[in-house]
């Protein structure tokens, strides 16, 4: 194959071409993507000032197709990208009619998104809504958690929330679907000590309904636990035909962990350990098992001693 050897001042001359032709596409290149250009973007829908009286259902998706005028640049890089990634919508037009147009709002819309994209049209232009009677109800609060207690730590009464319940409003057949309102997962580590948070409720995904207060407090009663024995009589239960039931032992332990602030309050009486004749008269079990029908709040089983007794049927 041959070489084609070229002097020292044919590979200037042709070093200064390849630079000129370079140049030349260059500032071609950033020419045009100075320009401006019309493309199509898809954008989400963020509706703002909810008509007060009504509830409404949007009769299309809330996604919709923008005619942008933009840079070459943006044509580029960020041909699918609006910034922000939604545009508010206002809707108090809806007090007098069922349908919103874009084209009375591309002015506010377009002092949304940076300065160098404009908006020229929107599609669909129109918005149609289906109205009902707006409803109010009140649905309790669910705390979602993850809490990660320090060894030998737990919750020691009832968690409260303030407050506990939420109210909800929006169209009557969304309303009655609600029976709750769950909050933002509420996380911590290594907790020792009592703590109080404020926990964001989850984030609403029907857009025609509202909730208030959006946050609530909880407040977490945290001690330090401890191991405790209580001695617990037991109880024969579903003895109908009034067997002389004789069990060995009459009593068994019941080891469990309760609160430091606790302990002395708790007892004999707070547990009720049964054993259910039926496992002999249905199953033919030679031994029962022992269960507890009552058992303190927030104090934690270990064990049950014996878990199952010997028993004699005297007739």
């Amino acid at each position: 194959m041959p070489i084609i050897k070229l002097t020292k001042v044919e590979q200037k001359r042709f070093l200064a071409l390849v630079t000129c032709l370079f140049l030349a596409v260059t500032a071609w290149l950033i020419m045009a993507l100075n320009n401006k250009y019309v493309y199509t973007a898809k954008t989400v829908l963020d509706y703002k000032n909810f008509p007060q009286k009504k509830a409404f259902h949007p009769l299309q998706s809330d996604t919709v197709d923008l005619q942008v005028e933009g840079s070459g640049w943006q044509l580029l890089f960020a041909r699918l990208r609006i910034k922000p990634q939604s545009i508010s919508i206002n809707l108090e037009k809806l007090n007098n009619r069922n349908y919103v147009l874009f084209s009375e709002q591309l002015f506010n819309v377009n002092r949304q998104l940076e300065t160098s994209q404009k908006i020229i049209s929107v599609k669909p232009d129109t918005l149609y809504f289906d109205f009902s009677e707006r409803r109010v109800k009140r649905v309790p609060v669910k705390l979602v958690s993850d809490l990660q207690f320090a060894p030998q730590y737990g919750i020691s009464n009832a968690i409260k929330i303030n407050p506990d319940y939420v109210t909800i409003s929006g169209p009557e057949d969304d309303i009655m679907k609600i029976s709750q309102w769950s909050t933002d997962t509420l996380k911590l580590e290594d907790i020792q000590n009592s703590t109080v948070a404020r926990v964001a409720m989850v984030q609403n995904k029907m857009k025609n309904v509202n909730i208030f207060p959006t946050s609530v407090d909880v407040k977490l009663p945290v001690d330090e636990f401890t191991e405790k024995v209580i001695e617990v009589p037991l109880k024969v239960i579903n003895n109908k035909e009034y067997y002389n039931v004789k069990l060995y032992p009459k009593k068994v332990k019941v080891i469990l962990l309760v609160a430091l602030s606790k302990y002395a309050q708790i007892n004999e009486e707070f547990i009720e350990a049964v054993v259910d004749m039926n496992e002999w008269k249905v199953f033919q079990h030679n031994e029962l098992s022992v269960r507890l029908n009552r058992f303190p709040d927030y104090c934690k089983l270990v064990q049950i001693k014996p878990a199952k007794i010997d028993f004699i049927i005297e007739k």
